[in-house]
């Protein structure tokens, strides 16, 4: 009965969210103070049936309901309860299902919290918002029903992927879905302000959390989602230039580089024409990752099976929602004429040269993702496109930016002298240097240019920071008190500064990690990174839902417990890594196999620096945050007077 609820209740937020759609976008037209007010109830409802939707799927996968076949393929009664809840959005269907959640609470959002937005953008807002979600739960009732019924049902289910069992992966996909899908608010402001012609600061100052509140959830997504595949999977890595993982980039790039150029809007009514386009296709990158994990275009441990049926329609979602963004923006183009100037030398100018490296990044990234499958499928080419492309292409385009961190923040808006801001970065180069000169005397040059260049951001931006409180200047006491009344956006920002200087440091030092495949016997000891690492004992060690063989290792006084695990209900062995950190390194180790001649195979691994990756992305998040936080973001820009004789 509960399935049928939640079916149901599907197919009411079908309906409120294309209502909330059509009302939304021409009930500002009818001048009408109710239609106004409609798009907001309608979403809050269109909100209330998803949610019920998606309670009623995961009630099913709580109790093991397996006539809901969806819950009979992924998930069993044997799993910890947490998995059979996180097993609910671990397939193709609940994924969407969950998707659309999140989109319906992006526009319950705006309609809870935008009620200092002009009435008629923020019914437009909804507008775009209810129509982008009623096409993907249309997709979700026609062609991806999470409710479909199985019969006769199964005494068992089929049970979650031994590899999804784990609590990253719990939290990772909803964190990676909202910062994917809060996107979509940054892109209905944009269509909401072409339709009406208005985009000055005010919308600048609008646009700017939504947007910093998704590239936030981006970020934490997507550094959960290395963490895990870093510990999880066992093969010592963070990133592996997946096409999924790109997917997952590539918003991140365009996001950042709108956040960056929101600020320009607001401040000097600037690049508003590359505003909006960043805002349509940071979203639409979104939605093209849907697409090519559940097309089958990519091939990829990320990738869903799918149908071809469900991957035509999705496609037709990207051609409509991409498409009819595209054409509203060159119909509209001419009422986006930029009215601010700046000068050449200038923290615009800074943030420009941000946006450039950035979306070139993408564009190489968007390249090498998908050029090969296309060339597969119009020319029968096979290519690879691995880690060392991406790597001798992105390096050479990461150094400008790594170099417009540190200076940007110091100059002055409209017009800035470039030799003081440099006079105050003396400290941060000197130590860049020194670090340069000193790694490269070992002929770890690539290491050395990332090693100096997180340093360069990180001490850039604390020269910021001590800077704005007169550190050195005026006694400690006082400089501390200063640091209590900075406004928080400027405290986030450096935050979020310090943090990506962190990841990169952490990136560097992966550069320099050892490794080592080894069999050893019970007993038997092996050298590696200035440690010895030394196999004591092979034992048999119960599990919830799975039986493991576990290898007790020492490592200097250190004991790690690496294990393989046998999950019978799949026949699947999965390795689960055993890894000691102080902090500032890892010690890695993999029990890989047991050979025939016994002992065990062993892959073993020093990380220098890898903690830091996952702390510079928390970091990150955590300072978009504490931006979010400040009074500033939340109000509207001041109105600009108008010249004298300015006609109205």
């Amino acid at each position: 009965m509960i399935p049928e609820l939640g079916h149901f209740a599907l197919a009411c937020a079908v309906a409120l969210a294309f209502a909330q759609g059509v009302v939304g976008i021409f009930g500002p037209s009818l001048r009408d103070a109710r239609a106004l007010y409609a798009a907001p109830v309608l979403a809050l409802s269109h909100f209330a049936a998803i949610g019920f939707a998606f309670l009623a799927l995961v009630w099913a996968g709580v109790v093991s309901d397996f006539t809901v076949e969806n819950i009979a393929d992924f998930s069993s009664s044997a799993v910890p309860l947490i998995y059979r809840i996180s097993g609910v959005w671990g397939n193709h269907d609940g994924s969407i299902l969950l998707w659309c959640l999140i989109l319906s609470l992006c526009g319950t959002a705006v309609a809870v919290f935008g009620g200092g937005l002009p009435a008629s953008l923020r019914s437009r807002v909804l507008g775009v918002l209810g129509l982008v979600s009623g096409g993907f739960l249309l997709f979700t009732l026609t062609v991806s029903d999470p409710f479909a019924r199985l019969w006769p049902p199964p005494l068992e289910g089929a049970g979650v992927n031994p590899i999804l069992q784990d609590p990253g992966l719990a939290f990772h996909p909803p964190v990676l879905y909202t910062g994917y899908v809060g996107f979509s608010v940054a892109f209905a402001f944009a269509l909401a302000a072409l339709i009406e012609g208005r985009i000055d600061a005010a919308w600048g100052r609008w646009v700017r959390p939504w947007a910093l509140l998704s590239w936030c959830f981006l970020t934490a997504g997507i550094a959960l989602g290395s963490w895990w595949s870093y510990y999880t999977l066992g093969w010592g890595g963070y990133w592996f230039w997946d096409p999924v993982e790109n997917a997952a980039l590539l918003p991140w790039l365009t996001g950042t580089a709108l956040l960056h150029c929101a600020i320009v809007v607001e401040k000097r009514e600037a690049l508003k024409a590359w505003t909006v386009l960043l805002a349509i296709a940071t979203f639409s990158l979104s939605l093209s990752g849907t697409f090519l994990v559940r097309s089958g275009i990519l091939n990829s441990v990320h990738s869903f099976a799918a149908a071809p049926d469900q991957g035509l329609f999705i496609l037709a979602l990207l051609g409509l929602t991409i498409g009819g963004s595209l054409l509203l923006f060159a119909i509209r183009a001419p009422v986006l004429a930029a009215t601010g100037i700046y000068a050449p030398i200038s923290r615009e100018s800074a943030l420009v040269l941000n946006n450039i490296f950035l979306c070139a990044i993408a564009a190489v990234v968007f390249t090498g993702t998908l050029y090969p499958p296309f060339a597969n499928l119009l020319f029968g080419i096979q290519l690879s496109v691995g880690a060392p492309f991406y790597n001798q292409t992105v390096l050479p385009l990461t150094a400008p930016i790594i170099l417009a961190m540190g200076v940007g923040p110091l100059l002055a808006w409209k017009r800035a002298d470039l030799l003081p801001a440099l006079q105050r970065l003396w400290l941060a180069g000197a130590v860049a240097l020194l670090v340069f000169l000193v790694l490269s005397a070992t002929r770890h040059v690539i290491a050395a240019l990332g090693l100096a260049g997180g340093a360069w951001v990180v001490l850039a931006a604390l020269t910021d920071l001590a800077g704005r409180v007169g550190l050195f200047r005026v006694p400690l006491g006082n400089s501390l008190a200063r640091l209590t009344t900075l406004p928080r956006g400027a405290v986030g920002a450096a935050l979020g500064h310090i943090g990506f200087g962190v990841s990169v440091l952490g990136i560097a030092g992966m550069t320099l990690a050892v490794q080592k495949v080894v069999v050893l016997q019970p007993g038997q000891s092996t050298e590696l990174g200035g440690y010895t690492w030394t196999l004591q004992d092979i034992h048999d060690a119960p599990g919830p839902n799975y039986t493991q063989r576990v290898a007790d290792i020492t490592v200097d006084g250190l004991t790690l417990h690496p294990s393989r695990r046998f999950f019978a209900a799949q026949h699947v062995i999965t390795n689960d890594a055993a890894i000691h950190t102080n902090g500032f390194q890892d010690i890695y180790a993999v029990f890989a196999d047991e050979p025939a001649s016994g002992g065990a195979e062993l892959r073993l691994n020093r990380h220098p620096m890898a903690p830091e990756i996952w702390f510079g992305g928390l970091i990150m998040a955590l300072g978009g945050f504490l931006s979010l936080s400040d009074r500033r973001l939340r109000v509207g820009a001041p109105s600009r007077k108008k010249p004298a004789g300015a006609v109205a």
